[in-house]
């Protein structure tokens, strides 16, 4: 079965409805979404037919290996591209939903190297936020930095 957006849209949001209340229903999907329940169990139903959801006894919705390897594909397309497009200067409102557009057209090429890019930018980001406070201003060569290190011996 080939997944569409809407495929894609319903497992990343059992997968995050997962995640903050532990076990999802339909009903739970259609209020996150604001659909109706036909429509949601619709949709669900597709989903099982094609392999990615398990409906329990209970009616809560089960991700299979299959949905959740997806459903974790596009959730993960979707914080990088948020966050990337948040760095840029994008509101975060307007950056979630334009992520959320964006993860289901690009190219795996595409988002494999913005992924390596974000990655690289990150580590650089945490090396420079880990040193010590002096690295991360302007040089001032008129003003001598202080040693504050508790591992220097004092000479006197």
């Amino acid at each position: 079965m080939n997944l569409y957006k809407s495929g894609e849209d319903y497992l990343e949001a059992i997968l995050i409805l997962s995640h903050q209340k532990g076990s999802v229903r339909s009903v739970d999907v259609a209020d996150y979404f604001n659909y109706s329940r036909a429509s949601v169990s619709h949709a669900v139903s597709l989903l099982q037919e094609g392999g990615f959801l398990l409906i329990n006894g209970d009616k809560t919705l089960l991700l299979t290996p299959l949905g959740l390897a997806e459903a974790n594909r596009v959730y993960e397309r979707h914080c990088i591209l948020k966050e990337l497009l948040i760095g840029l200067g994008v509101t975060p409102e307007v950056a979630a939903q334009d992520a959320c557009e964006i993860e289901h057209v690009i190219s795996q090429e595409a988002f494999h190297c913005i992924k390596a890019a974000f990655s690289r930018s990150k580590a650089k980001e945490r090396a420079v936020t880990s040193r010590p406070p002096h690295w991360n201003s302007p040089c001032n060569t008129s003003q001598p930095l202080e040693d504050t290190s508790p591992h220097t011996a004092q000479v006197g």
